[in-house]
């Protein structure tokens, strides 16, 4: 409706309406708008309303209706004989969350099951980290490939691949644990190896299922599902273990995640013009809603030549530095939570699930976010680099607030108010990889999720030889803040939202 409203004003002028009976090529002549979603839904709405009169009068007002109603938001879908049909981007979203959740579920049980494995095999602090990092050593291995192959097959494909082989990685993990130490180094290795692919497959489906002015707010919603499988895996993870034994998660989420494959098998396409039940006025609205820049064709750019920006470097830094405080404290706040505070493992795991329940409610405020401050008239470039600024100044001031805390319901609250202020970091670099390489988006997310992967691998280990060294979590928890404040810096300087590649 907000784009169609200010096209109607410009028709009222007789020389305007000439123009548009002209044709396309006089249409586009005479009208220039200032914004192009008003151009591109002010093309489709003068082609049913002026140049196409022969079709008949209802059909042209179902289109009409139909389209500015999906115009105001996602959640808008369409009425049919027999009921309310939800817009297929609704539904696609909704399945890419729901395995999202699964990924980080999956992850997350074993920083709850680790603390009883490690009392039964009388396992050391640091190597408590090495045990930890083995998922990151297959995960920093496959976010290359993955990548690549996104960009050559399509998300549907490759995250349904990796979604079959870490849900078979995760049954098996007990009984690796069970039979040896390097079997379950190995398992662990493998199951990051296969959710390499999850993150640039997502960035790829909704590039494609979604316009500009909604990006945002989708890659939230999904974000928003993985952060919930923070909360899933944490809270369930030692109510299953101490009713059932240390293999109740795993086998519980083996079996979710075998039924969303099912399910994403059938329900979902690569693209939008590729599903057979979405509807034209859909179609139109995210083939209108995207910027020109996305579906330019050329040969894609070489490594070296992404690896010769400034922009580029500002991505891999802000995914190294993100990936560096998201793993400390999503490998160790059960741990810490224990160590510091001495509460029990149930406790602990509560303590530790409240600040990701946050992050998936503010990772989605933060795509709205964005998405309202590019529909106001700010550039791509200062979207970004705001989101981004929230997402790592504000993590950095609240882990060096946590020096100070005495007892574990305030610390909950620092990690809450760290967690979800880093969630913005989504509207960030994550989106900004689409808007600087949108051919090779798929191969620049592994790159930097590569580097990410490998301060993953370092900050995990690193807490754990620290902790042992030290005694005490704080040293490395201020070393993570001014890394994030340094960074911020880097990203404001270097970065933007126009295309380089």
């Amino acid at each position: 409706m907000a784009a169609v409203a200010p096209l109607k004003s410009y028709l009222r002028r007789p020389a305007l309406r000439a123009a548009a009976h002209s044709g396309p090529i006089g249409l586009a002549a005479t009208l220039s708008f200032r914004n192009s979603q008003v151009k591109k839904w002010g093309s489709i709405c003068t082609t049913y309303g002026e140049r196409l009169p022969a079709i008949r009068l209802e059909e042209r007002r179902r289109v009409r209706c139909t389209a500015e109603g999906m115009e105001r938001g996602l959640f808008v879908g369409r009425k049919e004989e027999g009921g309310f049909v939800a817009a297929e981007r609704l539904k696609v979203v909704a399945l890419v969350a729901a395995v999202m959740c699964l990924c980080n579920a999956d992850r997350v049980v074993m920083a709850v099951a680790i603390v009883p494995l490690a009392a039964k095999y009388g396992w050391s602090t640091a190597f408590l980290g090495i045990v930890q990092s083995s998922f990151l050593w297959g995960y920093m291995f496959s976010s290359v490939l993955g990548g690549a192959l996104v960009d050559r097959y399509g998300g549907k494909k490759v995250i349904a691949w990796g979604a079959a082989l870490w849900s078979l990685a995760t049954l098996v993990t007990p009984w690796a644990a069970n039979h040896s130490t390097n079997s379950l180094l190995a398992v662990r290795a493998f199951f990051g190896l296969a959710e390499g692919v999850a993150l640039p497959a997502m960035n790829h489906l909704l590039s494609r299922w979604f316009p500009n002015h909604e990006r945002a707010t989708a890659v939230g919603l999904s974000m928003g599902g993985f952060q919930l499988g923070n909360v899933v895996g944490l809270v369930l993870a030692p109510l299953l273990m101490q009713s059932i034994g240390i293999s109740g998660p795993f086998v519980l989420f083996t079996a979710l995640g075998l039924l969303w494959l099912v399910t994403w098998s059938f329900k979902v396409t690569n693209d939008p013009q590729e599903c057979g039940s979405i509807s034209k006025s859909e179609l139109w609205l995210i083939q209108a809603g995207k910027a020109d820049s996305s579906v330019i064709k050329g040969s894609p750019p070489s490594l070296r030549h992404l690896l010769s920006k400034l922009p580029t470097w500002a991505i891999i830094f802000a995914n190294f530095t993100n990936n560096w405080g998201y793993f400390v404290l999503l490998s160790w706040m059960p741990v810490y939570f224990k160590t510091v505070f001495d509460v029990n493992l149930k406790q602990a795991a509560w303590f530790s699930a409240v600040p990701w329940g946050t992050m998936a409610l503010s990772g989605y405020i933060a795509g709205a976010a964005s998405d309202y401050l590019i529909k106001s008239g700010y550039s791509t470039t200062s979207a970004r680099k705001i989101m981004q600024s929230i997402g790592f100044i504000g993590p950095g001031i609240g882990l060096l607030c946590l020096n100070y805390v005495r007892t574990p319901t305030i610390a909950a609250v620092f990690l809450t108010v760290a967690l979800s202020l880093s969630s913005f970091s989504q509207a960030g670099f994550l989106l900004n990889m689409q808007d600087i390489a949108p051919q090779c988006a798929g191969f620049l997310h592994g790159i930097s999720n590569s580097a990410g992967t490998l301060a993953a691998i370092i900050s995990t280990i690193g807490t754990g030889y620290f902790v042992q060294w030290l005694g005490s979590f704080q040293a490395f928890l201020t070393l993570t803040a001014c890394l994030y404040f340094a960074t911020a810096l880097f990203w404001n300087l270097y970065a933007t939202g126009e295309r380089v590649f």
